[in-house]
């Protein structure tokens, strides 16, 4: 497992209508936010880079996923210039392949 309900379970002090809205929150902005980003770097919009890294790093942090935040945040900092697009494309699948385990296990743990 590479998340953790830790900070979602802080945050709803034992409601957990309000996990299972999180959760499915992730569920349904991170794939498309995910999918938005992998065709912004393809056609080299640096400008949404930037914005759906930024976007995608809060949800997965929610999820206490250090590693794939720190990924989104390099990414984010390198969608600032054009000039970083190899790296912008060598960090990508990481932060793919973590988001998408992630997603496959929050449906089963959650019978979504």
């Amino acid at each position: 497992m590479i998340y953790s309900l830790d900070k979602i379970n802080e945050m709803a002090d034992g409601d957990q209508d309000f996990v299972n809205s999180v959760i499915s929150v992730f569920l349904e902005e991170v794939p498309q936010d995910l999918e938005d980003l992998e065709s912004a770097i393809a056609s080299m919009d640096y400008e949404n880079v930037y914005k759906l890294a930024h976007k995608i790093k809060p949800n997965v942090d929610l999820l206490g996923m250090e590693q794939t935040r720190a990924t989104a945040l390099e990414i984010e900092t390198l969608g600032k210039s054009s000039a970083n697009s190899a790296e912008i494309a060598e960090k990508f699948p990481l932060l793919k392949k973590d988001v998408l385990q992630v997603i496959s296990e929050l449906k089963k743990d959650f019978d979504l």
